[in-house]
């Protein structure tokens, strides 16, 4: 592929994090790609599902895993708008994720290269082909926006009504 298509497909990754942010979402977006075509995309839902398990990558993964039937993503591409946390690094390395896309870098929970190296942990019995800086800018204004937006109290979280207490 060339930097035209993978500028694309993070674009792409960059409208479900907005989509993520219009729903009081932390806003992250990831899409799976296999033979140039997007086979899978997400965002957080951690918020409207009250599930610590539904981050975008995780979603994405499990999308992408159902349209191939398969649990191994040998053949895919991974683009995500933040660095993955310890869980969807993790997620990454089982399904076999060879190539991974990251907007920008997570200081506080990256578990790519900021505070842990997982995908390129030869201990492991798979490393990840990791780029970073696509989009960057973009991914870490909509980041930064959003939670000056809710320290304002700007945004509402919104829960689904099926999580609701009586």
């Amino acid at each position: 592929m060339n930097d035209a298509q993978h500028i694309s497909f993070m674009e792409e990754a960059l409208i479900e994090a907005k989509l993520a942010s219009d729903k009081g979402e932390v806003p992250i977006g990831a899409i799976i790609v296999h033979d140039g075509k997007i086979i899978a995309r997400a965002h957080n839902h951690t918020e409207q599902d009250q599930d610590p398990l539904f981050h975008a990558e995780i979603l994405a993964i499990h999308e992408a895993s159902s349209y191939l039937g398969l649990r191994r993503l040998n053949n895919c591409t991974m683009y995500v708008t933040l660095e993955p946390c310890i869980m969807c690094a993790g997620a990454i390395v089982l399904a076999r994720i060879p190539e991974l896309y990251i907007a920008c870098k997570d200081p506080k929970t990256g578990a790519v290269s900021s505070l842990y190296e997982l995908l390129s942990d030869t201990r492991l019995n798979h490393q990840c082909s990791i780029h970073y800086g696509l989009l960057e800018e973009d991914s870490s204004i909509l980041l930064k926006t959003f939670f000056r937006q809710l320290r304002n109290g700007d945004i509402k979280k919104t829960v689904s009504s099926r999580f609701e207490h009586e």
